[in-house]
């Protein structure tokens, strides 16, 4: 009991010794801030994916009833207020940049529409700016099928369809982008900063000397390395969840129909694992900039290869097995469940148990890793 005693004693003001440390850094402060605060609206609101102020002009030959209509729809928020252009302008306004789209309705449109010609519109993209060419393209086809046949169904009857789709968005209604980036963006800041911190927070140890004043105290390789795991998870956790309450549901106004509760004890479990990770990093890197390179070829395929921006379903089999074999991908598995869908423990609770376990290896090798650097600065 004696022993158990110390170990949470020692644990306990190790932990508090980290926080005093992280507070003296005003660097990893900023960083800590910015990626839950600004990273995140800046993610939700600014995401190629979704259309937003698009650049778009029109040369409307036509001057009809039919070509006014479909300029009145390319409207906000999806594209700035259309500019009518001559012919002649559409290359050097296409060359000067000023236009992601120049859309050309020709002569007797609205004529040959009506009387079943199915006349051509040309519709010209600035391809450079990719992916506003990519999703504006569909949009303004769309907008302008939905228009035509509108009108035309003023003028003639159509057939009625044999079947009628009916479409059933769950969980985001509006297919908002933004919705899906800042819960997401989350999600990749606390892989992001469980790593870097408590790895950061070894090297900054052997970089100012203290590592060797902790060596000389009663203290264990276990009780060192848990303390930097709680203290940093600590931090991570409160930033995440001060970044869903306020930037997500309330700047944003995303609505979370899952339980934060949940969602806070998931992220709890899973910085246990990611800061093991990061603490193996610390005791393989030599200094900071070394361990920042290292830090980049792990993060990179942990936040792209989890399914938390591509579906998993996607990728091929091998590295969905290998991905498998991560925390990070079972603990993205569970939080979509619980922020998107409202999952439940009844749902997510095998993501639960595969993070707790991928964490508990993560955190035998790393202190197995710690132990054996700390041996060496003995020696």
């Amino acid at each position: 009991m004696g022993t158990r005693n110390g170990t949470l004693h020692n644990t306990w003001y190790l932990g508090i010794k980290e926080f005093h440390s992280l507070i003296g850094d005003w660097p990893m402060l900023f960083m800590i801030v910015f990626m839950f605060t600004v990273s995140v609206y800046a993610d939700a609101t600014a995401k190629p994916e979704s259309l937003h102020r698009a650049s778009i002009a029109v040369v409307d030959e036509d001057q009809s009833q039919l070509s006014s209509r479909i300029i009145a729809a390319l409207h906000p928020p999806q594209f700035i207020d259309p500019e009518r252009i001559e012919l002649a302008e559409i290359d050097p306004t296409m060359d000067a940049g000023r236009h992601t789209f120049v859309l050309d309705i020709p002569p007797n449109f609205q004529r040959d529409v009506l009387a079943g010609r199915s006349p051509a519109l040309q519709l010209n993209v600035n391809a450079t700016r990719q992916s506003q060419a990519q999703t504006g393209t569909g949009y303004i086809q769309n907008i302008v099928n939905d228009e035509i046949r509108s009108f035309v169904q003023r003028y003639r009857s159509t057939a009625a369809q044999p079947v009628q789709l009916v479409e059933r968005a769950m969980f985001n209604p509006n297919l908002s982008g933004g919705w899906f980036a800042a819960v997401t963006a989350i999600i990749n800041n606390i892989t992001m900063l469980g790593i870097l911190l408590t790895g950061a927070a070894l090297i900054r140890e052997r970089e100012h000397g203290t590592i060797e004043h902790l060596l000389v105290m009663p203290v264990t390789p276990f009780e060192i390395m848990l303390s930097k795991v709680w203290s940093m998870g600590v931090v991570v956790l409160l930033a995440s969840s001060f970044s869903l309450q306020v930037m997500v549901k309330g700047v944003l106004g995303v609505v979370v129909p899952g339980s934060a509760l949940l969602f806070g004890a998931a992220s709890l479990l899973y910085l246990f694992a990611a800061a093991s990770i990061g603490i193996f990093m610390g005791t393989l890197a030599r200094n900071m900039p070394q361990f920042g390179l290292m830090t980049i070829l792990v993060l990179l395929p942990l936040q792209i290869l989890s399914g938390a921006l591509t579906p998993r379903e996607s990728m091929p089999a091998l590295v969905q097995w290998l991905m498998s074999l991560t925390p990070t991908t079972h603990f993205v598995s569970l939080a979509q469940g619980i922020l998107f869908r409202g999952a439940g423990l009844d749902v997510v609770w095998p993501a639960f148990a595969m993070v707790a376990l991928i964490g508990g290896v993560f955190f035998a090798l790393a202190l197995r890793r710690l132990r054996s650097t700390i041996g060496k600065m003995q020696s």
